[in-house]
């Protein structure tokens, strides 16, 4: 920051151009907390933020919980809090998907925003003594300009019988790329007038720090919702496999944990991470075969234009329908067993339990290097025990944009409601010209029934 070294030490500012290895450092050039081992560019204690960079370290957790809890060592303390914490965010995680896709869609939304709003917060604490203009509000409205993008061309994918009946949102979704980038192009300008000559490189720091922010939380975010839409099993089994490594990897460290895992995070140990690998799967399986059972789950979430609503009705998928395997010799003459009844997802379960248990953890620890690096311990202190939202959304982040790309790699096909939704939204002579076609075709392949050649 030319102008900022020239306030605290003066000098020849286009000298300072040339920054040497140790002011090129991420940590050092940020510059918090003051100390030796994080100074700024300048040396002015001013650079540093004057404000907490968290408040993760106030204790809010509840009154009577503590009063309950009082006269137990810190670590068994925190061990109830995480549990009783843990519990009621998974009786709550029950009740939202009883309630159904609309209500799921909706957490979604505002986990996403509270992630972005953590996140944002912490840089815009790092910075406020700059008070840089626009940063915030530029921050949400290109929060608002993303999710349009994504939900609108959710809409248009999966909402195409509405679309057809609502000449407003037939505007909308034929030019809605167009809009999406006319309102982020008006966001794009208004940063370039808002930059101050003092302020250059915060100001960039600032606006690559929202971006990738919005890639992280935002887009992922919208990947968690697709999934929802491929069907309810795709979102509830990796989220819960997540939680269960989470859970498990705790416990198997809490009690057996000797050996530490990464410099990262010091509490992590390598049985905690074997014990939740083995626990996670066993879980993800059995888990699998009790979801694969139901239509409720299986189907994928589609909307009925008739009671504008969303069903998950449908002739269940190969991979949910009960198949018989031929097991390995050597598992044979060990179990005494040949055959083995399975559903093909719980063979899907193990890739996703597995991903979750050895991958997943490494969003984790990305996140505890984030933290590292601005000397705070959680992103907030939403939730006693636990930290921030994002804290909580770390690895379910990573591990939704591994489901999507595992179903479109594996799974999906061709999906014949999003091909008649697009069919829905052409001119009635391309419709009818489309008709013909598949006509003769299926007429070629003898595919039609003798009546209808016969009308023919």
């Amino acid at each position: 920051m030319t102008e900022l070294r020239k306030r605290g030490g003066g000098g020849d500012p286009d000298s300072t151009d040339n920054i040497s290895d140790k002011e090129a450092d991420g940590d050092d050039r940020l510059g918090l907390q003051g100390d030796a081992e994080g100074e700024c560019d300048g040396d002015s204690k001013a650079d540093t933020p004057d404000v907490p960079l968290s408040t993760a370290d106030t204790d809010n957790t509840p009154q009577y919980l503590n009063k309950a809890l009082e006269g137990l060592p810190p670590r068994w303390k925190n061990y109830w809090i995480r549990g009783v914490l843990s519990l009621a965010m998974i009786s709550g995680f029950f009740l939202i998907i009883y309630m159904g896709p609309v209500t799921l869609i909706l957490v979604v939304m505002t986990v996403q925003i509270k992630c972005f709003q953590e996140i944002i917060t912490i840089g815009y604490r790092v910075y406020h003594s700059y008070e840089l203009p626009w940063f915030r509000t530029l921050s949400w409205y290109f929060l608002i300009c993303v999710n349009y993008f994504f939900y609108g061309e959710t809409v248009a994918d999966y909402f195409g019988a509405l679309v057809q009946r609502e000449e407003p949102l037939q505007f909308l979704a034929r030019y809605h790329r167009f809009i999406s980038f006319a309102l982020y192009l008006a966001g794009f300008c208004m940063f370039v007038l808002s930059l101050v000559k003092k302020h250059y490189r915060l100001q960039f720091y600032m606006f690559a720090w929202t971006h990738v922010t919005l890639l992280i939380v935002v887009t992922q975010s919208h990947l968690v919702i697709q999934n929802l839409f491929e069907g309810m099993i795709w979102f509830i089994v990796p989220i819960s496999i997540v939680i269960c490594n989470d859970i498990m990897a705790y416990l198997f460290g809490f009690f057996f944990g000797r050996t530490p895992l990464i410099k990262l995070s010091p509490k992590k140990t390598w049985e905690g991470f074997i014990g939740g690998f083995f626990s996670t799967v066993v879980f993800g399986f059995i888990l699998a075969y009790l979801l694969s059972r139901f239509q409720y789950f299986v189907c994928p979430v589609g909307f009925n234009s008739e009671t504008n609503g969303f069903t998950v009705e449908c002739e269940p998928s190969d991979i949910f329908v009960m198949q018989e395997y031929t097991l390995p010799a050597v598992v044979q003459n060990t179990l005494r067993w040949k055959t083995v009844n399975l559903y093909p997802f719980q063979i899907h379960s193990i890739f996703l339990s597995s991903f979750a248990s050895l991958i997943g953890p490494f969003g984790g620890f990305f996140a505890s290097g984030f933290k590292r690096a601005f000397k705070i311990k959680d992103f907030a202190n939403t939730i006693p025990g636990h930290g921030g939202i994002m804290d909580r959304f770390d690895c379910q982040y990573l591990m939704a944009t591994f489901t999507h790309v595992y179903i479109a790699s594996f799974i999906r096909g061709p999906n014949p409601s999003k091909v008649l939704q697009q069919l829905l939204m052409l001119q009635p002579e391309q419709q009818l010209s489309i008709f013909h076609t598949l006509h003769s075709h299926l007429r070629e392949r003898d595919m039609l029934p003798p009546a209808a050649a016969q009308a023919e």
